[in-house]
């Protein structure tokens, strides 16, 4: 800094006179710096050294006095005198403040140690009262360890100290240098304190002040992007595709919404004013029939293998709020999205929810919760239930609809009771399977049904669901009393999905059960996610699926298995063999016992499924070589009761032969299951990653420890790709094309 700030114009006075005395003495000529050390407190200043050259901060001095000391020393070495060059004392003024800062590789949180490497990205400062002086080639630079680790000194000119240091500020947040570590953050933290800028600095600033050794490392979020983009172009996609169908190259026209009009009131103001037991209430009363939408959650999920992204969610989401405020919920999160978004889409399932609830403030959402299972496939530790529940809920989630894949109550119980704490909406589900007119299969007949319902009324459910998925069996629903039906819209129902949407609309109009929903709406809702679909055509159902087929009576494969199913099947080489599939996996669901099949058990029906066709074994090879065959994991852990307990018990001797002498449970997992540690969790990942994790993290790593550890360092290496827009996320952009990074424009007029 020249002139220091703050320091006695008279001390200031005696040091330049004993500089200059000290020159005069040695009979020193040409340039020169002369070093003193000042004490503060009692104004005594001590003489250190004398430098016979200019030093790197000469900079600043010829900033305030506007000679340039570089060119000054050379004319005096070749004989010019002081005269002759114009630098007569009494014309030398100090104007303004100038602050010098030297960017270097160094890594402050290394103790500056120097860092090497290539400079993939520059980008420097520039304006009025800025100067860069370089000291390297650019980006493409290598920073050597046989050579000084200075990058630039960046200087700045102005009236005043203060004004000075702010634009000093704001040149350091301009640069832009990636490949390094550089020691900006740690200059820019003493930049920002306030006894720098008051002028009280020593010796000891930094020791006295670690704060400016935190450093928060850079996101480098373009870079990383960019990197992800060249990586998908060169390499292919990150995310395996289905099929060999590229997305389609369009912008889905989002419909517009009147700018200006307030939030219509929905079912999500019911229960923000009224809580879970009224908004319940105002459903039972509510005339003419209420219509759950799954198409951001369900609907994709059976269709397009789980991979729709937040990017095509958030863009239709204020249309939704605005124009189709009377649904009962939004299905839009839970299920096989929260670990799908992470492994395959790279995306936070939370930040997911907390979007859309920013733009749909009206109508309540609704997930899916796999009772003791959370959004898992295996079960956990009470507390990792109970702890979900209550972030989902703080993060926007409202409606839980709570199911067991077995219909097992004391797991259905746990994550009742955890929705219920955590103050969301209990809409506790059975599972029906079988056929009740079929006398071949009394086990799960009408009585078997109507005990269970009993039970989940007894336990406190706020409301009672059935999963189904005809639309013969919503309108039938409706009309024997049901409050709610299941439904995705048009371009995003049928075959494996839910029923159409404006089908039932258009069925019920002019009806004591008229939903009272705008056809237009309707409409231009189904357009969009038409042209959004093509975007996912590499994870198409209809790529091997033309139609719904009759089969389904005979397998039991629900919808929202079926294509996820067909993908596994191709990628594990059976492609050709899907039939031999469908047909093997009613036979596993036999073996197991003729099971209800629903996420996590359906898993388990299909991995034996798939386990025998690839070892070509039909359902008597299972039964004659039990004993010796090395089944799946989640076949061994399904007769272990870790997922719970089949209505029937497990059938023998096939779960005695699988386990090989391993105990079965005789309880619920979860109560033999230790509490998880939250706080160890955290602290692990704080150690590897360098940075600190919230609580969804936290809950995230509990529930997939692998799954949130790739996408962890997923992130860290390719940054945000949930920003890219969906064509050149799966396949890269195409060559000499413009395109968005960011968020998607939510509004539109």
């Amino acid at each position: 800094m020249a002139p220091a700030p703050y320091l006695d114009p008279k001390i200031r006075e005696s040091i330049l006179a004993e500089a200059v005395r000290l020159a005069k003495f040695a009979g020193y000529e040409n340039a020169g710096t002369v070093e003193f050390l000042l004490d503060q407190k009692s104004g005594k200043y001590y003489f250190m050294e004398v430098n016979a050259r200019l030093q790197v901060e000469h900079t600043v001095s010829e900033e305030i006095t506007g000679v340039d000391l570089v060119r000054t020393q050379i004319r005096v070495a070749e004989g010019a005198s002081l005269k002759e060059l114009g630098l007569q004392q009494e014309n030398v003024h100090s104007n303004g403040f100038a602050i010098q800062c030297r960017v270097t590789t160094e890594d402050p949180t290394k103790n500056f140690q120097p860092d090497l490497g290539k400079i993939e990205v520059y980008r420097g400062a520039e304006g009025m009262g800025v100067r860069v002086d370089s000291a390297f080639s650019g980006a493409g630079g290598v920073i050597s360890p046989f050579y000084d680790s200075l990058i630039v000194k960046l200087i700045t000119h102005a009236d005043t100290f203060q004004t000075s240091a702010i634009k000093m500020q704001r040149a350091l947040k301009e640069f832009r240098i990636r490949g390094v570590h550089t020691n900006i953050p740690f200059l820019q933290n003493v930049l920002k304190s306030n006894d720098f800028l008051n002028g009280a600095v020593d010796t000891s600033f930094i020791p006295n002040h670690p704060e400016t050794l935190q450093i928060t490392p850079p996101k480098n979020r373009a870079q990383k992007l960019l990197k992800y983009l060249g990586e998908v172009m060169i390499n292919g996609p990150l995310t395996p595709l289905g099929t060999p169908l590229k997305p389609a190259e369009v912008t889905p026209t989002v419909p517009p919404i009147e700018p200006n009009k307030p939030t219509p009131y929905g079912f999500k103001d019911v229960l923000r004013e009224k809580g879970p037991e009224g908004f319940a209430k105002a459903v039972r009363e509510h005339k003419g029939l209420l219509m759950m939408d799954t198409t951001m959650r369900d609907a994709h999920q059976s269709l397009l293998a789980t991979r729709v992204r937040t990017h095509d969610l958030l863009r239709i989401s204020p249309f939704v709020s605005q124009k189709l405020p009377q649904f009962y919920s939004l299905e839009n999160w839970g299920g096989a999205t929260f670990d799908s978004s992470m492994r395959f889409l790279h995306e936070c399932p939370w930040e997911r929810l907390e979007k859309l609830r920013e733009l749909i403030p009206n109508i309540p959402f609704q997930m899916l919760l796999r009772g003791a299972n959370a959004v898992g496939y295996t079960n956990y530790p009470d507390n990792v239930v109970y702890k979900f529940c209550d972030l989902a809920v703080k993060s926007g989630m409202d409606v839980f609809r709570v199911f067991d894949s077995l219909n097992y109550l004391p797991n259905l119980f746990v994550g009742m009771d955890a929705v219920g704490k955590a103050g969301g909406v209990i809409e506790a589900s059975i599972c029906y399977t079988g056929d009740i007119c079929n006398p071949k299969r009394p086990k799960y007949n009408l009585k078997y049904y109507l005990d269970l319902v009993d039970q989940i009324v007894k336990a406190g459910t706020h409301i009672l669901a059935i999963k189904d998925m005809a639309v013969a069996s919503m309108i039938a629903a409706a009309e024997a009393g049901c409050d709610v039906v299941d439904v995705a819209i048009d371009s995003m129902s049928g075959i494996t999905s839910q029923p159409s949407m404006g089908a039932v609309v258009a069925a019920l109009q002019n009806t004591p059960l008229d939903t009272k929903m705008d056809p237009e709406s309707l409409f231009a809702y189904s357009a969009y996610w038409e042209q959004a679909r093509t975007l996912y055509r590499p994870f198409e159902c209809t790529a091997t699926m033309k139609t719904g087929n009759a089969d389904v009576y005979i397998n039991e494969i629900p919808g929202g298995q079926y294509t996820n199913l067909q993908f596994q099947a191709f990628s594990l080489g059976l492609a050709d063999r899907f039939e031999q599939v469908k047909k093997r996996y009613a036979e596993a669901n036999m073996l197991l016992g003729d099971i209800i099949k629903v996420t996590p058990s359906s898993k388990i029906v299909g991995d034996l499924a798939q386990f025998m066709v690839q070892n070509k074994l039909s359902a008597q090879d299972v039964l004659d070589r039990a004993d010796k065959i090395s089944f799946p994991k989640s076949v061994v852990e399904f007769f272990e009761g870790i997922i719970g307990f089949p209505h029937g018990g497990f059938p023998e001797p096939l779960a005695t032969k699988v386990l090989k002498g391993k105990k079965q449970l005789t309880e619920r997992a979860g109560i033999s299951m230790k509490p998880l540690d939250f706080n160890k969790i955290k602290s692990d990942l704080k150690a590897k990653y360098s940075r600190d994790f919230d609580d969804k993290e936290v809950i995230s790593a509990a529930l997939y420890p692998k799954v949130f550890d790739d996408f962890t360092a997923f992130r860290e290496k390719y940054g945000p790709v949930d920003k890219l827009d969906t064509g050149a996320f799966f396949v890269g952009p195409n060559v000499g094309k413009e395109f968005d990074v960011s968020w998607p424009i939510v509004a539109f007029y």
